[in-house]
Formats: C-alpha cells, structure tokens, sequence
C-alpha cells in the first residue's frame, strides 16, 4: 500500500466486529456496514445490517458504539465512491 492508499471503513463492505459487552464478555457482529450515525452530543457509532450468522435477527440494524470497538475482521471489501464535489461548479476568486 502506497502514501495515497489509505484503508476506510466503506459502505457495502462486511465486517465482523468484535466489541466490549457486559463486565467480561465480548459481542461479535457480523454484517454489512451502512454508515455512521451520532449517539448523543458526542459519541458515534457504526451502523451494522446483521448477516445471516445472527439468526432470526438477520437483515436487523445494530448500533456499534466507536469507544466499545476492539477490533474488525474485513470480510469483504468495497470500493469506497469517491464523489467528485467540484463537478460542474466555476470558481471565482476577487
């Protein structure tokens, strides 16, 4: 990977995150990722669709709070969809 490849969470893409739960124990989720969502004023979170592993609560949305996270697995990769915001406009500067 060279200085300009950077690696992103990317929507489309799945992932297995494994996070803190109650007292000693761990949470592992498996699904696609569908973006980040703010949780309160300061704190954010991963929006996940639960894959298959989850049982009855396939297709369901978790949460995944950033400050819980202890690692994640890429399973599948997407491209990340680099919008181009300079399409179209003119620039003047005076």
């Amino acid at each position: 990977m060279n200085k300009e490849d950077k690696m992103e969470i990317t929507v489309g893409s799945v992932y297995k995150i494994t996070s803190l739960g109650a007292r000693d124990s761990v949470i592992e989720t498996e699904g696609t990722f569908k973006g980040f969502i703010s949780i309160g004023v300061d704190e954010t979170g991963l929006l996940m669709e639960l894959s298959s592993n989850h049982g009855e609560k396939v297709g369901s949305i978790r949460i995944v709070p950033l400050h819980v996270i202890l690692l994640i697995d890429i399973l599948e990769s997407k491209e990340n969809e680099k919008k181009d915001d300079d399409k179209g406009m003119a620039h003047y500067v005076g």
